[in-house]
This record gives C-alpha cells, sequence and structure tokens, in this order.
C-alpha cells in the first residue's frame, strides 16, 4: 500500500463518489474513475495536536473521499441505538444498574460492518439522470462508517429524565397521563437539549483546548481497529524481528478484553462480594461502628472493589480523568465523607443516629421510612393538616451536607467560571465569528460545509413549542415556568460544558432547579420534578450531543452528517426508551419496592426523594428558619467566595504551577454521585486512576500514551459482554450461583449492618394509626 499526501490508495477506493472498480455498475469506466480522482484534491496538512493525549489517541489525517454516510452505517447506526435503548432502560430498574456505553456497539458493529462490505452487492445505481449515485456497497467498511454508527448508538447509551417522572408518577404516587403526551415529555427534553448544544458548539467544539478527554478512549478503539491493521501490515512487509516490533494495540486491546470478559464472572456471578468487599469490617461484622466506618455501603474507609463495572456505573473510567482533576475529587471526598460526615452523625446532628448513615431516602425523625403518600391529597398536592400530624420529613448527614455542596457548587462554577475561563469565551464569542482554527483537527475540519445555526434553533424551536403543549395538556407543570427553566439550562451550559471539556467532570444542577422550583410551587412533586427536567436534564443532554459533536470533530465526520444522525438517533433511541419503560413497569409486579429484590431502581428511588424534599414538602419547610437544616443554604454564598481567593494567588503567583490545578467546581462535584453510588467505590477508583495517570504516565510515559486508553476501552467491552451473558443466559432464568460467603449477605460487600442505623436496626415504614 503506497502513501499519497497522508492517505491511502485503499482509502480512496472507498469513496461513495466513487463506483468501485471491481462492481458491475453502469458507470464502469477507468479513465473516467482516474480523472474524478484527480479533482478532487485531498489536502497535505502536517502537525499535531498541541495536547498530547489528544496526539496520541487521535489521528491527525484525514481522507475526505471515506464513505461516511451509508446503506451500512445507516442500517448498523439504527439498530445499535435500538439494541441500546431497550438494554440500558431495562437495566435502569435492576437493583445492580448496567449501562451498555457506546463502546459495546463500536466493538460489535465492526465486525458486521466488515461482514456487509463482503456480502453486500457493490453495483453502483444512477438515479435520476446522473444527478445522484447510490451502493449497497462502496466499497471496504471505513472507520466514518463505523464512527456515525457508534454515534448514532450513543445517543441511547443514557437513558431519558423524562422517563424518571412518569415512573416516580406511575409507581409511586399512583398518577399517570395518556401515553403520547408522555412519549412528547420524552422526545422534547431530548430536542431542547440537541438545539442548545447546536448554539453553543462553537464555543466547546472547535476549540483545541476543549479536549474532551471522555471521547479519547473511543478515539484510541477506532485507531486500534482500522488503524493497526495498516501497521500488522507495514511490520510484515520491513520483516521486522519479533523483538524489535512492539504489541499492536489490537492484539493489545483483544488480550485484555478476553482478561476481563473471564474475570468479571468472578465478581458479576461467582463472588459478588469482591465487586465491593469491606476489608476492615470482617474483624467484627457485629460492630456497628465499625461496620458504618468501614463498609463499603458505609463510609467505605478501608473498602475495595475488583469490579470494573463498579466504578464506570457512576464514576466513568478513572483512566479518562486526568491526575490533577483526580486529586481535587480526592480533596472533596475526604473532607465530605471521612471528616464532615462522621463529625456530624456522631455528634448526633439533626438525630442523625436514628438513621443510617449512608442513604438515599427520606426518613422520619424517629428514624421510620417517611411515608409520603401520607401527607398527600388525592391532587397530590401536600395536605397541611396531615403534615403537621405525621411530621417533618428527615434525611441523612451525609445527604444534606451534599445538598449543601450542590448550593455551592451552583454559585461557585459561575465565579470559577468568569474569573478563569471569561476573557477566553469573550475571545472565542469574537473569534468564531470569522471561524478561526487552531489546531490540526480545526484545519481538517473546516473543509466540510457547517451545519447552519438556523437548523439547530429550528429543533430547539420545535422541541420547546412541544414540551409547552405537554406542560399544559398534560398537567405536568404550569406552562409558563418552562421559560424559566430553559433559561437556567442555557446559563450554566457553557460553564459545565468547559469543565467537561477540560477535566471529564461536570456540576449537576439538579440541587438548584429544584430549589427554585420549590420555592415557586411549594407542594407539588410532580411539577417540581418536570421542571428539574427541562432545567436539568437539558442541560445534561446538551452536554452529551456537544461530547458527541466533539468526537465527530476528531473524527472528521462532515458536520452536516453529523446533524441528521443524531437528530434520528435520538427520537429512536427516546422512543424505544418510554416502550420499554412502560413495558416493565406494567408487567414485573411489585417493580421500584422493597418487596422485589432484583428491580429496586435505585435511580428512580433517588429520584423520589427528591420529589419528597423538593416538591412534596418543599424547600421553605425543608430548608427555612423553622428547619434545623437551614444553615446549609449558606452553601450558595460560600460556593461564590471559594474561587476568589485562589483567582487572586495565581494573578499574585503566576509561576506558582500547583495554583494552577486547584479547582473548587471539581472539588464541590467530587460526590455528586453519593449516596446513590456506595462511598466505597471511591478509594479503588482512585487508586487505579494514580497507577495510570500519574505512575504510569510519569514512568513510562511512551507505553501510556500507547495503551492507556486501549486498556479502558478493552475493559469496558469485557464487563458488558460478559454481563450481557450472564444476565440472559443464567440469571433470567433463575439460574442463580448457590449462597454461601462470596455472596455478600444482604448488602453484598458482607457488612450488613454498613446499612443500619446507630442502633443496628434496618430502616422501614411508619406504621400509619
Amino acid at each position: 500500500m503506497t502513501e499519497n499526501n497522508g492517505y491511502t490508495d485503499e482509502a480512496t477506493e472507498t469513496s461513495p463518489l466513487l463506483p468501485s472498480a471491481k462492481s458491475s455498475s453502469i458507470i464502469d469506466n477507468e479513465a473516467e474513475i482516474s480523472h474524478l480522482r484527480e479533482t478532487i484534491e485531498l489536502p497535505d496538512i502536517a502537525g499535531e495536536s498541541p495536547y498530547e493525549e489528544v496526539a496520541a489517541n487521535v489521528s491527525n489525517q484525514d481522507n475526505p473521499m471515506l464513505p461516511c454516510l451509508t446503506f451500512r452505517s445507516c442500517v448498523l447506526g439504527l439498530l445499535f441505538t435500538c439494541i441500546l435503548a431497550f438494554v440500558n432502560q431495562f437495566f435502569t430498574y435492576r437493583t445492580i444498574p448496567i449501562f451498555l456505553s457506546m463502546i459495546v456497539a463500536q466493538l460489535l458493529s465492526y465486525p458486521m460492518g466488515k461482514a456487509m462490505a463482503l456480502i453486500l452487492p457493490r453495483r453502483t445505481h444512477i438515479l435520476f439522470g446522473g444527478r445522484w449515485q447510490f451502493s449497497f456497497n462502496p466499497g471496504p467498511f471505513s472507520v466514518k462508517e463505523h464512527c456515525i454508527i457508534s454515534i448514532m448508538a450513543n445517543a441511547a447509551s443514557g437513558t431519558s429524565m423524562a422517563i424518571q417522572v412518569i415512573t416516580i408518577q406511575r409507581i409511586f404516587y399512583k398518577h399517570s397521563v395518556g401515553y403520547i403526551i408522555s412519549l412528547l415529555f420524552v422526545l422534547s427534553s431530548h430536542t431542547i437539549g440537541y438545539g442548545m448544544a447546536g448554539i453553543m458548539r462553537k464555543f466547546v467544539v472547535r476549540p483545541a483546548a476543549m479536549i474532551w478527554p471522555g471521547n479519547l478512549p473511543t478515539c484510541a478503539l477506532f485507531r486500534v481497529l482500522h488503524d493497526d491493521e495498516n501497521e500488522e501490515r507495514q511490520n510484515n512487509e520491513t520483516n521486522m524481528t519479533t523483538a524489535s516490533r512492539r504489541m499492536s494495540r489490537v492484539h493489545f486491546f483483544y488480550m485484555i478484553f478476553f482478561f476481563q470478559f473471564l474475570w468479571y464472572w468472578i465478581p458479576g456471578y461467582i463472588c459478588p462480594v469482591l465487586s465491593l468487599f469491606s476489608l476492615l469490617c470482617y474483624i467484627d461484622p457485629t460492630n456497628i461502628v465499625l461496620s458504618q466506618v468501614t463498609g463499603a455501603n458505609g463510609l467505605g474507609l478501608g473498602s475495595f472493589e475488583l469490579d470494573w463495572n463498579a466504578w464506570i456505573s457512576f464514576l466513568d473510567s478513572p483512566i479518562v480523568v486526568p491526575f490533577w482533576a483526580q486529586l481535587n475529587i480526592l480533596l472533596g471526598f475526604v473532607v465530605l465523607v471521612w471528616i464532615i460526615t462522621p463529625a456530624a452523625y456522631y455528634t448526633n446532628l439533626w438525630n442523625s443516629k436514628a438513621m443510617p448513615i449512608v442513604s438515599n431516602q427520606v426518613f422520619t425523625i424517629e428514624g421510620y421510612l417517611y411515608n409520603v403518600s401520607a401527607v398527600l391529597d388525592s391532587n397530590l398536592r401536600l395536605n397541611e393538616t396531615a403534615y403537621n400530624i405525621y411530621g417533618q420529613p428527615r434525611i441523612t448527614a451525609i445527604f444534606a451536607f451534599n445538598y449543601a455542596i450542590g448550593f455551592a457548587g451552583t454559585t461557585c462554577i459561575l465565579v470559577h467560571t468568569c474569573l478563569n475561563e471569561g476573557k477566553d469565551i469573550f475571545n472565542r464569542f469574537r473569534s468564531s465569528i470569522s471561524d478561526v482554527v487552531d489546531d490540526i483537527h480545526g484545519t481538517l475540519m473546516a473543509q466540510y460545509p457547517e451545519a447552519p445555526e438556523w437548523w439547530y434553533t429550528v429543533v430547539f424551536i420545535v422541541g420547546f413549542t412541544i414540551a409547552l403543549i405537554v406542560c399544559q395538556v398534560g398537567g405536568f407543570m404550569p406552562w409558563y415556568m418552562l421559560f424559566l427553566a430553559v433559561i437556567i439550562g442555557f446559563i450554566f451550559l457553557l460553564p459545565n460544558a468547559i469543565m467537561q471539556a477540560v477535566a471529564n467532570i461536570t456540576m449537576g444542577l439538579n440541587v438548584i432547579t429544584e430549589f427554585i422550583a420549590g420555592m415557586i410551587m411549594p407542594g407539588d412533586p410532580i411539577a417540581n420534578v418536570t421542571f428539574k427536567t427541562y432545567a436539568y436534564i437539558t442541560q445534561v443532554q446538551g452536554l452529551f450531543f456537544l461530547s458527541d459533536l466533539k468526537l465527530g470533530h476528531y473524527m472528521k465526520i462532515p458536520p452536516r452528517i453529523m446533524f441528521m444522525t443524531q437528530i434520528v438517533a435520538t427520537v429512536v433511541a427516546g422512543i424505544v426508551n418510554f416502550v420499554t419503560a412502560i413495558y416493565l413497569i406494567e408487567t414485573i409486579p411489585n417493580i421500584c419496592t422493597e418487596k422485589n429484590i432484583e428491580w429496586r431502581c435505585p435511580i428512580s428511588t433517588t429520584f423520589y426523594s427528591a420529589s419528597i424534599i423538593w416538591g412534596a414538602i418543599g424547600p421553605l419547610k425543608i430548608f427555612g428558619s423553622n428547619s434545623v437544616y437551614w444553615p446549609l443554604l449558606f452553601g450558595f454564598l460560600i460556593g461564590a467566595l471559594l474561587p476568589v481567593p485562589v483567582w487572586m494567588l495565581r494573578k499574585k503567583y503566576p509561576d506558582t504551577k500547583w495554583l494552577q490545578y486547584v479547582h473548587f467546581p471539581i472539588i464541590l462535584s467530587a460526590t455528586s454521585a453519593i449516596p446513590t453510588a456506595p462511598p466505597g467505590e471511591y478509594p479503588s477508583w482512585l487508586i487505579v486512576g494514580f497507577l495510570f495517570n500519574f505512575v504510569l504516565y510519569r514512568y513510562a510515559r511512551d507505553w501510556w500514551k500507547r495503551y492507556a486508553f486501549v486498556f479502558s476501552a478493552s475493559m469496558s467491552c469485557g464487563v458488558v459482554v460478559s454481563a450481557l451473558l450472564i444476565f440472559f443466559a443464567l440469571t433470567n432464568n433463575n439460574v442463580n450461583f448457590p449462597t454461601w460467603w462470596g455472596t455478600g449477605g444482604i448488602t453484598g460487600d458482607g457488612c450488613p449492618l454498613a446499612s443500619a442505623n446507630f442502633s443496628g436496626i434496618m430502616p422501614d415504614y411508619k406504621p400509619l394509626l
């Protein structure tokens, strides 16, 4: 294979603009094909990204003649969109959720695309008098087709928060609206977020400084599957000796994949205790304090885990988060979980000892689970008389302080962004008008027509209009509240996108949106979570789409094709999510209750708890002057002040390097996954991050550049494939491994008292008189 301006001859033979030389096409003229090749200029551009992690994992070459939007990519893209949407929505309700990421589609679609390239007919069809050509098989399966399939599937890798509203409405509040309005609710929340992403893309997608490290394992896997074939061939052609060759990344990927596929059978089926193992708790499992402090479902001190899935379910891969960001996360975790929480709990602040030390549920002051149905009327509004009799709800100390941290994070990220990124954002805004590019990838993408701004604007307007109809007809919340919800999402989208683009960390808006909605619409739980969905979740969807746009930027996918494939996949994924959720809710007995051990719905339960705190009861009663939690509101002020001293020190001591890495929004967002995520997941996650992003990065830099992100991708693939096989072949057919010490008991970590209160009693509902 010979090189031609950075492109291979094989690549030019796969262009959708040209019929294959071997096909029985209506146009089969070698001279005409040669003329077409000569008239298409391939730019000869050299250079690498100025950022090492990007240069190591993203190709600095592009061939605009590679097929992209083809019959193969459309069919496989829609297939995997449906598969991931179904499986992820299905597993969301499971007691131990499993989420299929885009990597699964990326891995499985590769051999399927190759097979379609061999099987499908190669004939090129000329339509409309030669103005349009079409072929089921334009040549070898290309990396751009592969990317399109993966990006479409990624639209289904996360489930819709609107479905959580529908879930708690149907299961916990025993109320529902029609299927059509519910489906429009789901679709409108997605399309509003997509429109917002398109409007912000100039600021956080095109600039080279916006790295989006979460995309790098994906890019690494694309290079493993496509580029390493060329590397192997080149090694054979140059007759390199075995000793002088490095293991190709594709061989390394399959080696780690096979290892992880086999290993996951142990924590995933045979010995689940290894998923979260409370080592110190085994010294005396009957000791309540020891269990609470060392249990993985307690404070996690001394616990460890040997399960990659346990990390990526809530915290993402520890390899994609830079080490400086992990240090900030470590600081935030230690302060909240190992200092503030035990100090508050064991001094019995807010009568905390009546509750478990870590829980995402809502309690009475005596420590019973709070029965919200006892204080609501038939219209799901707060009954003041019943509320005064039943009493004020209480939450665990760690849950309460996490709300305070959420308050602080809301103001902190705005102040931090203005102080540290404000000038750069303004400059980006000015430069975006002239479409200035600042690295090799921007230069290569400049040759493709941009998707017009009005396309995204139309999507946003359509989604917003549907949302207005949903709010009014479905009775989810007053229609005029939608304007405020979307404005909040817009305000926080840019600073959150910048933080995710540089550190793979985001600050959730769930607390501030719940707070605002509770102040304006007290006593209405459904309106509260609806407002949160349109304010917070549309912003999350915007971040999700921006990340995909950056992936398309790295892989040199034309922006207009990105727009079409993302919007189609988003609608299809929303429909499949909705149908799957309704099916499960209506067919599985006792779903999302303690009566069904396998279907306890931890995410929905947390969502329901929030609807009680912020909606049914309201922030005035929870955080008002008559509440024990009112001091937590100082979090708003503290968050606004925290970035200022660090910014001033950076100005005074610009050569002090460590000051550049102090990032209070990341510190405050470190524990945002708790208490849904067990605190015991953090120590092992941080240790793995330290080994890869400090030890290997410093002392084995070449190995890290070549294999680190490939390792992350292969571990995720191995877990998912193994978990699916275990579930559908065994546990779904009630073929469970025999109960033994390794199953970890009722809490899974071998430390059952970690989930009990200080008296060793597990929480239950207060009997109704």
